[in-house]
């Protein structure tokens, strides 16, 4: 069916992605969602993706946003667990377009909080559960599941609905995907877009240092290989160090230089805790 519409879409794109009107709203959407998954990109980046966000922004689906957001959760856990098919396809951009669908609350706040929490709990369930880490597939184009994860808890993080408490968990979900073994050292800026997701969460500044420096500390852990009787027992640093390692880099990086228009609380302290991390990791190159 996707393969047959590919012309109806197309024309839908060369009139600026105007809402058809010889088609109900939900026909047209559950077929866009369902392209979300589609392995060619063609479909997915040039057709589904820009259609869907086109008409979020023009306020098409203002009153239809909870139903929305609802419909993009299923997507969010098919084939979760399996790694090295296209099935992550549909879980990224299933995320990706709720990250779309939260900001489009952030800005007209249509939503109920129990409407969003739901989704934040969906949301992160999936994300630390996800085994697929590729960035790019050849012939499917972008993957970025852990890239689109970040863009949907950056969006959280900005929604009026999360509180302290919520924010703390999405700290604590940005650590766990960080820190989960995996075989992919990340390599398509995934760790600038998890770090980038954090700056988002302490601009907020809802959360205090006393509780982010533990955070940090955690992940800290995470760079120090297991030794016995002083060596190493393993090839280090694993996959996942190193992807911590980046993405503490890039949290560092983005909090010298500014993220957004105004800077943290505590940034100053925010620093020097990231940087001790960086140091303890190699203690040898750094002087304190």
């Amino acid at each position: 069916m996707v393969v047959m519409s590919q012309a109806y879409w197309q024309a839908v794109r060369s009139t600026g992605h105007d809402l058809p009107t010889d088609r109900p709203l939900d026909e047209l959407t559950a077929e866009l969602v369902e392209m979300l998954g589609h392995p060619d990109p063609q479909l997915r980046e040039d057709l589904a993706y820009p259609v869907l966000t086109t008409w979020l922004q023009r306020g098409v689906y203002d009153e239809l946003l909870a139903g929305l957001g609802d419909g993009l959760l299923p997507g969010l856990q098919l084939g979760l667990g399996e790694e090295g098919d296209a099935s992550v396809v549909r879980r990224s951009y299933s995320a990706l377009l709720l990250a779309e669908v939260v900001d489009r609350d952030n800005a007209t706040q249509l939503l109920t909080s129990e409407a969003v929490l739901g989704w934040g709990d969906a949301a992160t369930s999936w994300f630390v559960r996800e085994a697929d880490h590729r960035g790019w597939i050849p012939e499917v184009g972008w993957a970025h599941a852990i890239a689109h994860g970040a863009d949907l808890l950056a969006a959280l993080a900005r929604s009026r609905h999360f509180g302290p408490l919520e924010l703390t968990v999405l700290l604590d979900v940005v650590a766990d995907r960080v820190l989960t073994p995996t075989a992919h050292a990340w390599r398509h800026g995934e760790d600038d877009r998890l770090a980038h997701a954090v700056m988002t969460l302490l601009h907020r500044d809802a959360l205090d240092l006393d509780l982010v420096e533990p955070w940090l500390a955690r992940l800290g852990a995470g760079l120090q290989p297991p030794r016995t009787r002083g060596h190493l027992t393993t090839e280090w640093p694993t996959p996942a160090a190193r992807n911590t390692s980046a993405f503490l880099r890039a949290l560092h990086l983005q909090l010298a230089l500014g993220s957004g228009t105004e800077q943290p609380a505590h940034r100053a302290d925010l620093i020097l805790a990231v940087l001790d991390q960086i140091r303890a990791e190699s203690p040898w190159l750094y002087r304190s």
